[in-house]
């Protein structure tokens, strides 16, 4: 398995009371799978994926990314695995104001200290696979919210991670530009041969995903392995 959680569990402490967001989630996911988590707004979905990606840390339990127990490492060694190990894209894009499209999906690699030549090959193969090679010197702010969200996906993908989480990638985008950037995100999860996770309210992604994961109330009260994915 690339990914698993154990009894894990993430209550916040308001001072007047406790309130418990995930409680006793046990989660596995083998190498290659394409695993949609749903359910309604405070189920706890979006919750669960930061904990997986090592971007919160959960109050009780375990998370074991590809071999590798990152439960209680500190920040910094977070930052190494997430770097190393996982891809992510964020339904508000992310990208550097001051960076244009091509410094944007190259910054992973130079922050993992990859020879400049290569990335610049891969950076443009990645935003030309996304229909973007003629915006490679442009800004943010010169980009329409679909093609930011490409963006951040070619970023996503740069560093070739095992696993890929995407947190409601076409929230805010109209359904055009959101069926789009789905489209791309799993063909280029299918191309690079990724672990992909995704948290969505898109009822038309049980037709794509291998795997249906619904969680309610902090807890995981279906998990529907399609067939496809069991003949795999």
């Amino acid at each position: 398995m690339i990914l698993q959680a154990h009894n894990l569990t993430k209550v916040i402490d308001t001072g007047t009371h406790r309130v418990e967001i995930l409680r006793g989630i046990d989660f596995e996911v083998p190498q290659g799978q394409f695993v949609a988590i749903m359910g309604a707004s405070g189920s706890g979905k979006s919750t669960l994926l930061g904990l997986l990606a090592g971007l919160d840390s959960p109050t009780s339990g375990t998370i074991i990314v590809d071999g590798a127990d990152i439960t209680g490492l500190s920040e910094d060694k977070l930052a190494v695995v997430r770097g190393r190990k996982i891809g992510f894209v964020f339904q508000s894009y992310q990208l550097i104001p001051t960076l244009t499209a091509e410094e944007n999906v190259l910054l992973p690699h130079e922050l993992a200290g990859g020879p400049v030549a290569s990335g610049t090959r891969r950076a443009r193969e990645l935003l030309d696979s996304v229909g973007l090679s003629d915006r490679l010197d442009h800004y943010p702010v010169q980009l329409s919210g679909g093609e930011q969200q490409r963006v951040a996906l070619a970023r996503a993908f740069m560093v070739k991670p095992p696993i890929l989480m995407a947190d409601e990638p076409t929230g805010n985008l109209d359904s055009v530009n959101g069926a789009h950037v789905l489209e791309l995100l799993i063909t280029l999860n299918r191309r690079e041969g990724t672990t992909l996770v995704l948290v969505t309210h898109d009822l038309s992604l049980t037709s794509k995903a291998d795997r249906i994961v619904t969680l309610r109330d902090g807890q995981i009260v279906s998990d529907e392995v399609r067939a496809a994915a069991e003949a795999k």
